[in-house]
């Protein structure tokens, strides 16, 4: 299995996931030229995709999704009520092939299947996701609200993960952002900070975890090195970490 994180972050989100014959993306937040040079670059051609599955309703999610649907003839997959938040929330345009999902369920792609975790983030009808390709596991793990008990034993069963370390809290108090939207951030439907995310890793990951990439960094309350470091100290090698940048391709990243 193949990943590359093709952006993560608020300013846009997509997630591209090969196994064998099957090539998926996960959310469509940033531009299809954005997407399809992105992997182009990587010898990949976004026509060769077989859906776009989107996670939740916010705009760094959903909002290119008609255009990935449109230009490159993409299926979109989401739960009916994260496609009609979407709907709401962004200027998707026509959808001829949409099918819909129920958060829990697990989509098959051939022989690899994605399980759909319901999360507690503050979008409509929130899923995160595990890519099975039968010999890997992955995880795609943003946009989590909280650190619940499904998460926790969803990452005991990973041989690798995209998870989600948007904040620094001292970075938080003492930024730009006015006191709800902090409150919003660190509450139980916002986002998780860096040492969530690690001790997450620390208390959960077993020995076959291969990597973990930190991914949806927040650009005004965390800083890529403070991410890694952070991790570093709690984790104490426990395995190999990368960083998704907010800008750039990270990737591909093998298991």
């Amino acid at each position: 299995m193949i990943a590359i994180a093709l952006q993560s972050g608020s300013n846009g989100n997509c997630l591209y996931v090969e196994s064998g014959s099957v090539k998926l993306l996960f959310d469509a937040g940033i531009s299809g030229l954005q997407a399809q040079r992105r992997l182009e670059a990587l010898g990949r051609d976004i026509r060769d995709v077989q859906a776009v599955i989107l996670s939740h309703d916010h705009s760094d999610h959903v909002r290119c999704a008609g255009v990935f649907h449109r230009k490159f003839g993409l299926p979109v997959l989401a739960t009916e009520k994260t496609l009609a938040a979407a709907r709401r929330r962004a200027t998707l345009g026509a959808l001829g092939d949409v099918a819909t999902f129920r958060a829990g369920q697990t989509l098959r792609f051939g022989a690899v299947s994605v399980e759909t975790l319901p999360t507690p983030h503050d979008g409509v009808d929130g899923v995160a996701f595990v890519v099975d390709s039968g010999h890997a596991r992955l995880g795609i793990l943003t946009d989590l609200g909280h650190v619940f008990d499904a998460l926790g034993e969803a990452v005991a069963s990973l041989d690798a993960v995209f998870l989600e370390s948007n904040y620094d809290p001292r970075m938080l108090e003492t930024g730009p952002y006015p006191l709800f939207l902090q409150q919003r951030i660190r509450g139980p439907g916002g986002h998780i900070s860096n040492y969530e995310s690690a001790e997450l890793l620390a208390q959960r990951a077993s020995s076959r975890m291969k990597w973990a990439c930190l991914a949806h960094l927040s650009e005004q309350n965390n800083e890529p090195a403070l991410a890694r470091r952070t991790h570093e100290t709690i984790l104490r090698g426990k395995l190999p970490l990368h960083v998704a940048s907010r800008y750039h391709p990270t990737g591909p990243l093998e298991l």
